[in-house]
């Protein structure tokens, strides 16, 4: 809007002059295996959000607790990571689960500068409504894909994801 207001006001001997360039970036994105990924993940993101919203929960929270779950207590620092997001961003979103009653900050007893994250009884009925909204979302994902084809689909992504692991550790020092 602001280019077409600008040049709906400028002279015409000043827009003749201007030499607008284009410059287009390629890329064959369909022979991409991370545009692929980039687009399901985010189809699926937004499916689960649409999902959690009339619950009363937000995508960062089934996170926090799904991370929970799966690995059981984390430093803050751990989470954050994990949820690839910034510490300070993390720090809103536990106020507001420890607030509510779902997870509790404890000293770290190796190191208290640390805190670690760990569920409270009262994110079991919060928990069991994110998976039955995950439930949902993943009916819907893989329908009309045979019990094999979910397999192969599983093992691939598996593939996928060892091999990026394999880059991972090969950057690391030693």
């Amino acid at each position: 809007m602001l280019i077409i207001s600008w040049l709906s006001n400028a002279s015409s001997r000043s827009v003749r002059s201007l030499n607008w360039k284009t410059h287009v970036l390629h890329h064959d994105f369909e022979q991409s295996i991370g545009y692929w990924l980039t687009l399901t993940t985010q189809a699926y993101h937004r499916a689960v959000m649409e999902e959690l919203e009339p619950q009363g929960i937000t995508y960062r929270q089934s996170m926090v607790l799904g991370w929970l779950a799966l690995e059981g207590e984390l430093t803050q620092t751990e989470l954050a990571s994990k949820m690839m997001v910034e510490p300070p961003t993390l720090v809103g979103i536990l106020d507001r689960m420890e607030r509510d009653g779902w997870i509790t900050r404890h000293d770290c007893p190796g190191d208290r500068r640390k805190n670690l994250i760990r569920t409270n009884p009262g994110a079991e009925p919060v928990w069991e409504r994110i998976v039955e909204c995950a439930t949902r979302v993943r009916r819907q994902a893989v329908d009309g894909l045979s019990d094999r084809q979910l397999e192969t689909l599983k093992r691939l992504l598996r593939r996928v994801q060892h091999n990026l692991h394999v880059r991972e550790r090969a950057k690391s020092p030693a």
